[in-house]
């Protein structure tokens, strides 16, 4: 009778250890799940914020942009170059060493031109070789393919922009970055004395405001 109790009180204690063992699974597997569930809801919330994002890139830059001079005025339409028939081709290339970017723009009337496609030129842009015009680049900040100007905010004033076009490469310095709100007006604070290149992306971790890059050319050199 001694061992029969002995042996009731050892299945019982092993029983016990078993349901502590399975408890401990349970609320461990419990906790993954939870832990998975939250990052897939984190990683919903950014993912819908930079959609957000992305949309109100594409509401402004795939029409007009009113474009403002460094006082408030709309700057007048630049004289166009004679292009000849419109080709979705690249017709230049943009080059920042510093964050290792190539990307090729299109004509301005190439229905490519706009931000879900290209590095997109804004209406009202000179092209590189009008002297004193000013070549306006716009792109998408975020995630995914299309985030071309991703990597601008690690931009200085003393970095280098190169734009090639029409077998010259234009060397531009950086001189001026800053902040404004999105309101589907941009104003440009450059020399009207030099020509320059101006780009526009959001900013980075701020869906409230985008960022411009002003940079002016120091060289010109034949291909």
């Amino acid at each position: 009778m001694q061992e029969l109790d002995s042996y009731t009180r050892m299945v019982r204690k092993q029983n016990k250890q078993e349901k502590r063992i399975s408890s401990s699974t349970t609320a461990a597997i419990g906790a993954v799940i939870i832990l998975i569930g939250g990052f897939f809801l984190s990683y919903n919330y950014i993912i819908s914020k930079k959609i957000v994002a992305y949309d109100y890139m594409a509401s402004v830059f795939n029409r007009d942009v009113e474009i403002l001079d460094y006082e408030g005025e709309l700057e007048k339409e630049p004289v166009e170059e004679e292009l000849g028939e419109v080709t979705n081709d690249y017709i230049g290339y943009l080059t920042i060493p510093k964050i290792n970017l190539k990307k090729g723009f299109l004509d301005m009337r190439s229905e490519l031109n706009n931000v879900e496609q290209n590095v997109t030129i804004i209406s009202g842009s000179s092209y590189p070789n009008k002297e004193k015009g000013n070549l306006i680049l716009a792109a998408h900040s975020g995630t995914g393919w299309k985030a071309f100007f991703n990597d601008l905010y690690k931009l200085s004033t003393g970095d280098k922009a190169i734009v090639s076009y029409k077998g010259k490469t234009y060397t531009y310095t950086i001189v001026n970055i800053y902040k404004q709100e999105k309101t589907g007006k941009v104003a440009i604070y450059r020399n009207y004395d030099k020509t320059t290149l101006t780009l526009i992306t959001c900013t980075n971790f701020d869906n409230a405001t985008q960022t411009i890059y002003i940079a002016e050319l120091d060289s010109v050199v034949e291909e």
